[in-house]
């Protein structure tokens, strides 16, 4: 099994050419947690000729570790679920590709059919032996530009948490080692920053001078803001600071200016058809993003004059309409 599933993320890199994403299949501790089925003493684990209505409904649901997609919209996805079972990658209700579950909790999927171009939010669907279907509580937004000449913008989520950038074409906004890579808008509509710094590091985040909040860099460097009910919708000079824990010292500084979007305009952002405003956007990047050129910028500015003081000066956490394609040809 070990050496099919070598042969299938080597014929991957071959395909997609992202020869990083398969180091890192290969070099994942084996020290994750694997799904399981629940243990709990007294509760029986089902034989092979149990019926789907027996097996038990404690299963860990399918997971995302890697996704890459090249600007052609083919992809390579790997990730964890049950031992045994299958697993279907979605966008929405339909099944594009399957892959079999390894018995270490792994899989790999090589989707060769291009994915559309827009944007298209995937998620797995994974089938137990006894034919129990549990859907992923993360999701992946994936953004293809029409040109399909430009890296993909994809991004992994969870309902309630902080979005993250896992591929893209920008890099947010940095200084050294701090990064402010993503600005995101909870269930609630409340503001929640994530990025990258030095791991272990205190990471404050201030808005006008007033504390938002405070976090601290995990080992892997990411961390993640939530902002307090108090930040109240308006435009801010946002400042990122990254302390040394042991000195309290600031090591490093992000400033740019911040809008933090109304609750009403936040919650519009989880619809279709909304954009919110990240770290390193531009209208021109968000246009190429989206209809795969710059110069139909004007498009999202049309759409949005009432929020849009200088089409030359936009700012993270803002949520604009984005009319479709179609739209934007006509």
């Amino acid at each position: 099994m070990a050496a099919t599933r070598s042969f299938l993320i080597a014929a991957a890199l071959l395909v997609a050419a992202i020869a990083a994403a398969a180091a890192f299949i290969m070099t994942r501790p084996s020290a994750d947690p694997e799904p399981v089925l629940d243990e709990t003493p007294g509760v029986q684990t089902p034989s092979a000729e149990a019926s789907p209505a027996e097996v038990p409904a404690a299963l860990t649901a399918p997971t995302f570790d890697i996704v890459r997609v090249d600007p052609r919209g083919t992809a390579v996805i790997a990730g964890r679920g049950a031992p045994g079972s299958q697993v279907a990658l979605m966008i929405g209700d339909r099944e594009i590709a399957r892959s079999d579950i390894d018995a270490a909790g792994e899989w790999v999927m090589i989707v060769s059919d291009p994915l559309p171009a827009g944007s298209a939010e995937l998620s797995l669907l994974m089938i137990t032996p006894q034919g129990q279907e549990i859907r992923s509580e993360q999701v992946v937004v994936v953004s293809v530009p029409e040109s399909r000449d430009t890296t993909p913008l994809v991004v992994l989520g969870r309902p309630g948490e902080a979005s993250r950038v896992i591929q893209s074409p920008f890099d947010g906004v940095a200084m050294g080692p701090l990064a402010l890579e993503t600005v995101d808008y909870d269930e609630s509509g409340s503001v929640i920053f994530s990025g990258r710094a030095e791991p272990g590091s205190r990471i404050r985040v201030l808005a006008d001078e007033e504390l938002v909040g405070t976090a601290t860099a995990g080992d892997d460097g990411r961390w993640t803001v939530e902002a307090g009910a108090n930040f109240s919708p308006g435009v801010y000079d946002l400042q990122v600071d990254q302390i040394d824990p042991e000195t309290g010292r600031v090591t490093a500084v992000i400033a740019l200016p911040f809008e933090r979007a109304t609750p009403e305009a936040a919650l519009q952002a989880r619809e279709a058809g909304r954009v919110v405003v990240q770290p390193g956007n531009s209208l021109w990047r968000i246009a190429r993003r989206l209809y795969g050129e710059g110069v139909q910028y004007t498009v999202i500015y049309e759409a949005n004059r009432d929020q849009i003081r200088d089409p030359d000066l936009i700012y993270p956490g803002q949520v604009f309409s984005a009319p479709n394609s179609e739209d934007a040809d006509g």
